[in-house]
């Protein structure tokens, strides 16, 4: 389903472009913001909560919240960090969910919607719509990306606990599990994620003929 809304939406924006691609921004800003709100609260009602379980520092949760203000204000920070963060980290997630319920549970349907909405809001943005990653943008998210690491990092000594998997990877198999052991995983990680912004620059680099430019 995922897939082929994606492409539908990229497709019809692209071949129909309108006021209507406004109005599917701002419908997909309010789902993105409704499951984030959802999550929120049926968190904040869970018996024991707990700061080391609780709290929404994840990047997928950090990207969901960036993705829907990509799609209300299309600011060009906002679009970038939506696209490369959707496309290197949350297609991951959403491919290989580090998830202990299933259909039809709350959680699974809060987890789906926002990890797919990630995704397809990056494509839409960028390849429907047209808002290409700026020159530069590779540094730069993964300067932003490095920041936000190191204070998930902080958080995690300060509560106990494991978000962004940085003391300790997924019971599930992801692409942490062949990244070697910890803490060794991390770093391994952070190469991993340059290269693929890298990649998903590499469409625009090359049509913009812009090869002696950093990307």
């Amino acid at each position: 389903m995922t897939v082929l809304l994606t492409v539908t939406g990229c497709w019809a924006a692209r071949r129909y472009p309108g006021s209507w691609v406004r109005s599917a921004d701002r419908a997909g800003a309010v789902v993105l913001a409704a499951v984030t709100v959802s999550w929120l609260v049926s968190t904040s009602l869970q018996v024991p909560w707990s700061p080391a379980t609780s709290l929404p520092f994840a990047l997928c949760d950090i990207a969901t919240v960036v993705a829907a203000a990509a799609l209300w204000w299309r600011t060009p920070l906002l679009v970038e960090l939506t696209y490369f963060w959707g496309l290197a980290g949350t297609l991951q997630a959403l491919l290989t969910p580090d998830l202990s319920v299933g259909f039809p549970s709350l959680e699974f349907f809060q987890y789906v919607i926002a990890h797919a909405g990630v995704v397809a809001a990056a494509l839409f943005l960028v390849v429907g719509q047209g808002i290409r990653p700026r020159r530069g943008s590779v540094p730069r998210i993964f300067v932003i990306t490095a920041v936000y690491t190191a204070l998930v990092g902080a958080l995690d000594a300060v509560t106990g606990g494991d978000y962004m998997f940085l003391r300790s990877r997924p019971a599930s198999w992801t692409l942490l599990s062949v990244l070697g052991p910890w803490p060794w995983y991390v770093v391994s990680a952070a190469g991993v994620a340059l290269v693929l912004l890298v990649v998903l620059y590499l469409p625009f680099w090359m049509s913009r003929g812009d090869h002696g430019s950093v990307p």
